[in-house]
């Protein structure tokens, strides 16, 4: 009787595990497992692995698509740079539904805490051993900068699919809108074509009398040419509910506050110093400033929101 009891019920287990199991996936794609044949032909969903090189280091990053059903070789692509949460493929498929009406391929590399620990690696690039603290004798060689993945990668991507593009768009949102904006700063040469910088916490400001990573001084940026990065298409948006001074994960200190005590207010000081300078300078200013109505910090609408600046 004990054996027959425990054998029933050791097999009721065995099925609500595979029940669990079975149900844990939220979409045609295992998130667990990586598509061996992303090709010309792949389109949907999925992931892949990507091997990239930082310095002496060999390693594998996880890269999560979306590819329209009605995709060509000239269809653009848009490389998206996810939050502090690390929650590469959420943004990818809150950007489904907008790659399918408008024709373009989501690309987001997922900086895993494995491969980028802190904001050091992932936010601040990796420039600098400590990004808070840069000295030239903590300034990392530029192979082992975080922001010298993603043009390898679009090569890679390119090659895999046949695309025909030669430049690509990004978005970035929160975290990865602080990695986008320094990634246009620190690559000038990146063949990147518009960009959306979404609701960063903070950011570096074109300023060489303020020390990075709130200004360009004591950083290689110090000798960044104005004119090449203000005559790029850049949008800077935010929500215009994104005011909580008091928000979990924002950086509050001196140099911080002073471009503002919110992200709203900090989007709305950098783009206004950055139109400034340029017309001080009498340079070519291609950027634009975008409120999201009815939005507090919310990566969904602003995700969007990006897609629609950028395709529609």
């Amino acid at each position: 009787m004990t054996d027959l009891f425990w054998h029933k019920h050791l097999f009721t287990l065995m099925v609500l595990i595979v029940s669990v199991c079975s149900c844990s996936e939220s979409d045609d794609t295992n998130p667990n497992i990586p598509n061996l044949d992303f090709n010309e032909t792949t389109t949907g969903q999925g992931l892949f692995e990507f091997n990239y090189q930082m310095g002496s280091f060999n390693k594998v990053m996880r890269i999560y698509y979306h590819i329209p059903e009605n995709k060509s070789a000239s269809t653009p692509i848009l490389f998206v740079f996810h939050g502090a949460g690390r929650n590469a493929r959420d943004y990818r498929n809150a950007l489904q539904s907008k790659a399918d009406q408008f024709g373009f391929i989501v690309i987001t590399p997922e900086f895993s805490i494995q491969n980028f620990p802190s904001g050091d690696q992932y936010n601040l690039g990796n420039v600098f051993v400590d990004g808070d603290n840069p000295s030239p004798a903590t300034l990392n060689p530029e192979s082992e900068w975080t922001y010298s993945i993603i043009e390898p990668l679009f090569d890679h991507v390119r090659a895999q699919i046949n695309n025909s593009n030669t430049t690509y768009d990004v978005f970035g949102h929160s975290a990865g809108a602080q990695f986008a904006h320094r990634f246009l700063m620190f690559k000038p040469n990146a063949r990147i074509n518009k960009a959306v910088i979404s609701a960063s916490g903070w950011y570096t400001f074109p300023n060489t009398s303020i020390v990075f990573p709130y200004g360009f001084k004591d950083s290689p940026l110090e000798t960044l040419n104005l004119n090449s990065l203000f005559s790029k298409q850049i949008y800077v948006q935010v929500g215009a509910n994104d005011n909580n001074p008091n928000e979990s994960g924002l950086r509050r200190n001196e140099m911080a506050d002073a471009q503002g005590t919110n992200r709203k207010d900090r989007a709305i000081n950098f783009f206004l110093f950055s139109e400034q300078l340029a017309q001080t300078n009498n340079l070519n200013f291609n950027w634009n400033f975008d409120i999201i109505e009815n939005t507090d910090h919310n990566y969904i609408p602003a995700s969007q929101n990006g897609a629609d600046l950028i395709y529609n």
